[in-house]
């Protein structure tokens, strides 16, 4: 789940065309793996993550160089490698906490 500050942002139409060409242009392969997947089991992920300043550049938020396709366990590594060691996400994209990840 999106943080509150960009709950609007995801929701736009200008990301969901910036989101679906990125899938487009990259065939629906991850970024960092080089695997396949569906379009409901890719992030595209922000390089320059965003905030409640930079959200609103389309430099950052919009910008195709900005953006990498990624797979869930891929985006997951990106913010373990960058200590959010308590954020993941699920198969939809969704926030869920590290020890609920480990209750299975």
């Amino acid at each position: 789940m999106a943080r509150d500050f960009a709950k609007s942002f995801y929701q736009s139409e200008k990301w969901k065309r910036a989101r679906q060409l990125k899938i487009s242009t990259q065939h629906g392969i991850c970024e960092r793996c080089g695997k396949s997947f569906s379009s409901k089991q890719l992030i595209v992920h922000h390089k320059i993550y965003l905030n409640e300043t930079n959200i609103h550049d389309e430099n950052i938020s919009l910008n195709q160089d900005n953006l990498e396709l990624l797979c869930i366990n891929c985006h997951n590594e990106e913010h373990l490698k960058n200590n959010d060691r308590e954020i993941y996400f699920d198969e939809d994209g969704n926030v869920i906490n590290v020890h609920d990840r480990n209750k299975d």
